[in-house]
């Protein structure tokens, strides 16, 4: 029960900092700044390894979110450095990443497939 309130606590906390930056800054910040931004900062604290004890702590409340996403992809790019050079930096990235993003072409073709929206 323990992971599960440390995962809802960290999620959510990291929504709340998405929300509170788009409700209450005086610049026009977006949705889609918000996830550019939480996947930059995710592989940022990623490269530099304090991302890493917010899974150990969080859970999934640290990988499910766009952050994490980052946390993906720049550990992906590091792996890939150190097995295969400099070129491994961009295919260790997908490489890592490539079963959640299949995950969501799928999932969003069948959703389009049986769910039709009535417009």
């Amino acid at each position: 029960m323990e992971v599960i309130l440390k995962a809802f606590l960290l999620g959510g906390i990291i929504c709340a900092i998405g929300q509170l930056l788009m409700d209450l800054t005086p610049f026009n910040i977006t949705p889609g700044h918000i996830l550019v931004g939480y996947v930059t900062v995710g592989a940022i604290l990623s490269a530099i390894g304090l991302y890493q004890p917010l899974i150990d702590w969080g859970g999934a409340g640290a990988t499910v979110p766009l952050s994490g996403f980052g946390h993906l992809l720049a550990q992906g790019a590091i792996d890939g450095v150190k097995n295969k050079g400099l070129l491994g930096a961009m295919g260790g990235g997908l490489e890592s990443t490539s079963v959640g993003i299949s995950a969501a072409i799928v999932f969003g073709l069948l959703t389009a497939i049986f769910f039709r929206p009535r417009g």
